[in-house]
């Protein structure tokens, strides 16, 4: 019992301690994803917080046979100098033949320029709610300018 309410102490003193980084206010940019749903979206990036952030995203998914609405919440954690990774949920919407809701995971690292660019690859699963009932995985690489 004593080891574990050390562990804890301990994590929450990590927790407590750890650098705050600085995430862009604003970011805009072009996603692109392969595997399950090839395609492409602009996505835009939201600070709300010194750790968390809004993503939205609008394009064409399912080797741009469909169109794509998506929105994630985010919590960004500063691992290296420039680079930060992330992770969040959300959820979309989908068009094919009909209109399918999904829900989403994401996580990812990004790369974060002196210069106002920001690279990232992350992995986004997706679940369908209604109409679809599967599940995709999708791998993107993505560039967005920083403001």
């Amino acid at each position: 019992m004593k080891k574990i309410f050390l562990i804890i102490t301990c994590l929450l003193a990590f927790t407590l301690t750890t650098k705050a980084q600085e995430i862009s206010e604003n970011t805009i940019g072009l996603r692109l994803s392969g595997g399950e749903d090839f395609g492409a979206e602009i996505s835009y990036q939201k600070a709300l917080s010194d750790i968390n952030r809004l993503e939205i995203g609008l394009g064409l998914g399912d080797n741009f046979g469909n169109f794509k609405a998506v929105g994630l919440y985010q919590w960004v954690w500063n691992s290296e100098e420039n680079f930060n990774w992330y992770a969040g949920f959300g959820g979309g919407l989908a068009t094919t033949s009909s209109t399918s809701i999904f829900g989403s995971g994401n996580i990812g690292i990004e790369y974060n320029f002196d210069a106002p660019i920001l690279l990232s690859l992350d992995y986004r699963p997706e679940i369908g709610i209604i109409e679809n009932s599967g599940l995709r995985s999708i791998v993107a690489f993505s560039v967005r300018y920083q403001f």
